[in-house]
């Protein structure tokens, strides 16, 4: 009898050429129970042990007990993301109060790591439980990612994209989640889990068809915002990243 692991995916665009493949795999699907969520509900169910695997947000490793990143696939960027950025009315100097975006820990971390290090700012930082796009407003910014924030762009006239900061910073990628398991899974089924990830880049037209959305060329996002291999430097940025991590929580 096979095992059957419970493998949750984040409900965003940018994971959609990664699900193209592995929803149409046979050999994946009847292995797999597969649950679609934010990404904030994805990794909880990583860290309660609800779930086997996750492409989840890659601030919760510290909370794991034990962590294993799976394949050759992530949600990176090498600069610009396009959908995770910081919005406001006002320049950055004059930010005093930031709305945190409830879907994700990841960006939550990076914008605290970012402005405390590398803008070298102090805002209010207010959390979040529901649409708060409409109080952004006068010297309120708020963070928005994943389509939302696709769609804020057309709004704000300041946009601080946390991808192109932190490479400006670091001069590394950055990885917002990978395939994270909080135990070993078996190695045939992560090769062809991986081998399924990879479908969806050989066929971007398909997936590109699949997912019409005007706000926003997919076609730019998919080849030029966001960047799917797990390379050695994105690696390097990961560490990097957990490593301001717990600096700021005075690790």
């Amino acid at each position: 009898m096979e095992k059957i692991w419970k493998v949750g995916a984040v409900s965003y665009l940018n994971t959609k050429p990664l699900l193209y493949g592995i929803l149409r795999s046979p050999q994946v699907m009847r292995r797999l129970e597969l649950t679609i969520d934010y990404p904030s509900i994805i990794a909880q169910d990583l860290v309660t042990g609800d779930s086997d695997m996750g492409l989840v947000p890659v601030a919760i490793i510290p909370r794991l007990k034990e962590h294993h990143i799976n394949g050759g696939y992530c949600i990176g960027t090498e600069g610009e993301v396009a959908s995770v950025c910081l919005f406001s009315e006002v320049p950055m100097e004059d930010i005093q109060t930031v709305l945190l975006d409830y879907q994700s820990r990841t960006s939550v971390a990076l914008l605290k790591v970012l402005l405390r290090f590398h803008w070298k700012r102090t805002p209010t930082f207010v959390n979040t439980h529901e649409d708060y796009r409409s109080r952004i407003k006068g010297t309120t910014a708020g963070l928005v990612i994943g389509d939302r924030a696709l769609e804020q762009r057309k709004i704000s006239p300041y946009i601080y994209d946390l991808g192109a900061a932190w490479k400006a910073f670091t001069g590394l990628p950055f990885v917002f989640a990978a395939w994270i398991s909080n135990r070993p899974l078996d190695e045939a089924f992560i090769r062809i889990f991986d081998e399924a990830c990879g479908v969806g880049f050989r066929e971007l037209n398909s997936v590109l068809a699949e997912n019409p959305y005007p706000v926003y060329d997919l076609q730019t996002y998919y080849t030029r915002n966001i960047s799917y291999e797990l390379t050695p430097k994105k690696r390097e940025g990961l560490t990097l990243f957990l490593q301001y991590i717990n600096e700021l929580q005075g690790g």
